[in-house]
């Protein structure tokens, strides 16, 4: 059956075309039109449509008993989703594959023609919301933890500065035994919510087969059509680690993490008042609260039962798969260029890349205790243990050519010639900044920035610059960049006194500062005064 409740509102309510409706729904254009034509024949229904009318609702006010002439429907088979619904609600570990798979052998055997797999998902889709169902199985231990953020927030005070701080409360629950977790966050970028699903999973004990989550930025790109949604790449590596499948849920559509929507509630009529009355000046002390009133929570007896949460998630940790040796890690990725010293720069710290990669981009993936580099295609190059300092480098022997020159622009004599140019001091500073680290191709960038200082400050200044690193024992790039400004600010004074000479050795007026003396100005009166008195008298 089309979607009539869809076509009506594509139609009438956005302006789309017959075409672009069934290029949208895979349906054929006939049978989109065929049933626009059908709805303005008939007098019983019009659009507006009624709120919460359902799409056979639709069929039934505009063909009555009658069938529609010209369907796409007509030629396939028409899946029993009634007992689809009922296998996936019952049966452990059942998926629509499977089912799906059952009914195209089916219209095999009858000779009938099926939909294809992704066309049968979006039937059963419309079929549940048709039937008002609200997905909300009977539960299977083990089968699927939901997560989302609670809507209410808190502050935390920094017990240093007096700021305000917002705290985010992540949480999860399986859904067979209701058992609960829940985590403060002071932010909920994606290193964090990697995290607090880490600290899930470790609560729990195990690991679902599905993770159903809202459609947030830090697990969701985009959900367009909720069947094929695109997923964020660190949280789909996230699943492929614990071996389990990311479900996001329909797009404003909350029923389909109820479990999760009813904990977040549950939470807030009890917990969340009792966290409310209390200061927190740390996030720790915040969770520690917060934790020790969920423990509470989970092994109290539901109402009218002598069970509680902690009595049927020991039942259901049974059914959850094994957690892995080491938990996850985030992992920063970056794009970086291999130098023309064969290495990388990530995080102030460098990492040599084989030579073959020279002057290429190559991807950068670290984790807190290990840098990764891939080529763009995605190829793994090398690893490295991730730098425990600024400006640390790792260096391995093999990725450096046996001769630079044949290479590289850069290597010992490009910078020697450079320096040759400037002066003598900074030809010997290079030389030693060269000879200072086990790999010359280490240095290389601080030689190329101490050079290109005579750019910015002019080669007198450089090369007094460096007579003074070798006279102090300081030849370090570090000292150069520290002290240039101030010999250059130095220079600017005496190639300005330079001028002034030169001005008066070509003859021309210029007029010192002592000779705005005020006694010299009162002197030389004087002097012209007595001058022209003598003159007269002549």
């Amino acid at each position: 059956m089309l979607d009539y409740k869809d076509i009506i509102i594509k139609h009438y309510g956005l302006g789309l075309s017959g075409r672009e409706i069934a290029r949208q729904l895979c349906a054929s254009k006939s049978g989109v039109n065929d049933f626009l034509t059908a709805f303005e024949k008939c007098g019983t229904l019009s659009f507006p449509l009624p709120e919460g009318i359902t799409n056979y609702a639709i069929a039934n006010h505009v063909y009555g008993d009658s069938q529609p002439s010209h369907t796409r429907d007509e030629a396939f088979a028409s899946p029993n989703f009634e007992d689809v619904h009922k296998q996936m609600q019952t049966r452990k570990n059942m998926t629509l594959t499977y089912l799906w798979n059952r009914y195209l052998q089916d219209c095999m055997n009858e000779g009938t023609r099926p939909y294809q797999y992704r066309h049968f998902c979006r039937l059963y889709a419309r079929w549940c919301e048709e039937n008002k169902e609200t997905m909300h199985f009977t539960a299977v231990p083990g089968q699927k933890m939901e997560v989302d953020f609670a809507g209410k927030t808190f502050r935390l005070v920094e017990h240093l500065t007096g700021e305000l701080l917002e705290i985010v409360v992540f949480v999860a629950v399986l859904p067979y035994s209701q058992y609960i977790y829940a985590e403060g966050m002071a932010s909920t970028k994606e290193p964090q919510w990697i995290a607090v699903n880490n600290h899930a999973l470790q609560y729990f004990g195990g690991v679902p087969m599905l993770v159903i989550c809202d459609n947030c930025k830090q697990a969701v790109i985009a959900n367009r059509d909720w069947i094929a949604p695109e997923l964020n790449k660190d949280y789909t590596e996230w699943a492929e680690h614990y071996h389990t499948v990311i479900l996001p849920a329909k797009v404003k559509k909350p029923r389909y993490k109820s479990s999760v929507e009813n904990a977040v509630g549950i939470l807030e009529k009890g917990i969340f008042h009792d966290l409310e009355d209390g200061e927190f000046f740390s996030l720790e002390q915040f969770n520690d609260k917060l934790w020790s009133l969920l423990e509470k929570l989970n092994n109290a007896s539901f109402k009218k039962k002598d069970y509680s949460r902690t009595h049927y998630w020991e039942a259901e940790r049974e059914a959850l798969q094994p957690l892995p040796e080491t938990p996850y890690e985030y992992m920063e990725r970056r794009v970086a260029k291999v130098s023309s010293d064969y290495h990388i720069r990530f995080d102030n710290a460098y990492y040599s890349v084989g030579r073959e990669y020279l002057h290429k981009e190559v991807l950068v993936r670290a984790s807190v205790s290990t840098v990764k580099i891939y080529t763009k295609e995605g190829k793994f190059i090398c690893q490295w243990p991730r730098a425990t300092s600024r400006s640390q480098w790792s260096t391995d022997p093999s990725h450096l050519p046996q001769s630079y020159q044949d290479y590289s622009g850069w290597n010992a004599t490009y910078f020697t010639k450079k320096a040759m140019t400037v002066g003598p001091n900074t030809v010997e500073v290079i030389k030693r900044i060269l000879a200072s680290r086990k790999f010359e191709v280490q240095t290389y960038r601080m030689c190329q920035g101490v050079l290109s200082f005579a750019r910015k400050h002019g080669r007198a200044a450089l090369e007094e610059t460096c007579k003074q690193a070798l006279e102090y024992g300081k030849v370090t790039y570090t000292f150069v960049k520290n002290r240039i400004v101030t010999v250059s600010a130095g220079k600017d004074t005496e190639a300005c006194a330079k001028s002034v000479n030169e001005a008066r050795n070509k003859g021309a007026f210029v007029m010192g500062a002592e000779s705005m003396d005020i006694n010299n100005l009162l002197t030389r009166s004087q002097v012209l005064a007595q001058g022209k008195r003598k003159d007269g008298d002549e």
